[in-house]
């Protein structure tokens, strides 16, 4: 009869884990949700040194711009006349007020104007920012 009642002894210690998955799990859905996901152009550019430089926030479209003219948006080469439509099927996954531009020190200013006119064309309401060195 002892063995009986040691062994029950031995069961109702035992652990149960499920409230504690639940939770991990709920915290892990709560950060899945929450996270802000940026748009990176996909390329290092080499940005001139701005003085009066200031960081904004919840901007995540950036448009990189290469010395040799060449555009790139979400890690992927696109054409100045296809800035436009690109600009607009990102904004349909995370709509945005801010466009930030990284133009290389040595780009184009040419090149500059037909990006900042192809996001005018996609929204009056958007703001284009400059990005540049600290």
């Amino acid at each position: 009869m002892a063995r009986k009642q040691r062994f029950r002894e031995d069961e109702d210690a035992a652990v149960d884990m499920t409230p504690m998955l639940d939770i991990v799990f709920i915290m892990l859905i709560f950060f899945i949700v929450t996270t802000s996901f940026v748009k990176e152009a996909g390329i290092e550019v080499n940005k001139p040194k701005a003085a009066q430089a200031q960081t904004k926030k919840n901007s995540n479209i950036f448009i990189a711009i290469r010395e040799n003219g060449e555009i790139w948006m979400d890690k992927r080469q696109v054409d100045v006349e296809r800035v436009s439509a690109n600009l607009e099927s990102l904004m349909a996954e995370q709509p945005t007020d801010v466009v930030i531009i990284q133009a290389d020190e040595g780009a184009k200013h040419g090149v500059v104007v037909k990006v900042m006119d192809q996001i005018k064309a996609t929204g009056d309401n958007l703001k284009i920012s400059i990005a540049g060195d600290k």
